[in-house]
């Protein structure tokens, strides 16, 4: 039987081996398990007997070492036996790739005292990076309203959307989780330290790549789907036709996730790709948090009122009251047998609803004749 350690350390030497989200070694990994895969990798030869790159680059890992270093740095490996590991991203396996990135994580490094596994609740909260002062006031209420309703706010780090969305859920002393594209232990953009050392703190800080790794434009993509993987929704706030945001937001969709987007000024060139995702259907208009949390919530929870305009005194009007009331001047006082031949109805039914009229405030009696009152004319 395979030990738990075992298995951390195949895991941990296959993500020093591939790039995140290769989805050959996730079916792989799928198909023999990781430490069958690390065994046959490691003992490759080819035809004069001599180890294979693969095969030599493995030799040259440690992968109890990066454990232990990890641990140092207060950093920690989940793998699929774990309690602590998110059995939503497991999701990822049959959603096929996306610009050949795809699979669910080898393993996932946590630094932070927030537990992954409490993350299937989760919204995720992105955009462009060059956002505009519009879309990030939007983030940042969106996810102030998210988390302050106990609902964790995950997004990556970034400048522009990201930033905006995880300043906005711990203003609220809600919960959030930034998911990186490099080691947890690095700090990118450098920007940030100060951000991503609070969510270490309080949060978390996630990440497929070991501690030291660099970014990269592959690894982006590959944490794109981590970040839509972890959560049960994504709202996009601001996204160009060609925003990154649009490839986290092609993974929700695939993983059959919530997928919302909010909308911009139609001349905005940052809003163009969430328009277009809600044009096409794939995203739901949302304009507040609470929008946000009834359509990532269990039906019946946060339940939000359809917005209208303020009651007035007509509203609650029968129609034969309105007709009364329409024939009243506003400008003149007139007898009650004007009004009723005005308003094409019996003397006795108008003096009966003139008096329910005056009760209400809507219509005065002057020595005069009857005329609408102040209340009715706003």
């Amino acid at each position: 039987m395979i030990g738990a350690m075992e298995e951390r350390l195949a895991r941990v030497a296959l993500g020093r081996l591939a790039e995140p989200g290769d989805p050959r070694v996730a079916g792989l990994v799928a198909e023999l398990g990781p430490v069958a895969l690390h065994e046959r990798l490691h003992a490759e030869r080819d035809d004069n007997g001599l180890l294979t790159d693969m095969a030599a680059r493995l030799e040259g890992m440690d992968p109890a070492r990066d454990l232990d270093r990890a641990a140092r740095l207060g950093i920690r490996f989940l793998i699929p036996s774990d309690e602590e590991w998110p059995t939503q991203v497991d999701d990822l396996l049959t959603a096929g790739p996306v610009q050949q990135r795809g699979g669910p994580p080898l393993g996932l490094w946590v630094r932070g005292p927030l537990r992954l596994d409490e993350l299937s609740d989760s919204v995720a909260i992105v955009g462009s990076r060059s956002a505009t002062t519009y879309g990030a006031d939007v983030a940042a209420d969106l996810a102030a309203v998210v988390g302050r309703s106990g609902v964790c706010v995950v997004s990556g780090a970034a400048f522009g959307i990201d930033q905006a969305a995880h300043r906005g859920a711990l203003a609220a002393g809600g919960p959030s989780v930034a998911v990186l594209a490099c080691g947890v232990d690095r700090a990118y953009p450098a920007a940030h330290k100060g951000l991503l050392d609070f969510l270490a703190d309080e949060g978390a800080v996630v990440s497929e790549l070991a501690p030291g790794c660099s970014p990269t434009r592959l690894r982006f993509l590959a944490r794109n789907r981590l970040i839509a993987g972890l959560t049960r929704g994504t709202v996009v706030v601001e996204a160009a036709i060609r925003s990154g945001a649009l490839n986290t937001a092609n993974w929700a969709s695939r993983l059959n996730r919530t997928l919302l987007g909010v909308p911009g000024p139609v001349t905005s060139a940052p809003s163009q790709g969430v328009h277009q995702l809600i044009r096409s259907g794939a995203a739901t208009l949302v304009t507040s948090g609470e929008e946000v949390l009834e359509m990532v919530g269990a039906i019946g929870e946060h339940l939000v009122e359809e917005k209208r305009g303020p009651d007035r005194p007509r509203d609650r009007l029968t129609l034969r009251e309105q007709q009364v009331l329409d024939a009243v001047p506003h400008s003149t006082s007139v007898a009650a047998d004007s009004v009723a031949r005005t308003a094409g109805l019996g003397i006795i039914e108008v003096r009966s609803a003139l008096t329910r009229l005056q009760a209400r405030g809507l219509v005065e009696l002057t020595p005069s004749g009857w005329r609408l009152a102040t209340l009715a004319q706003g």
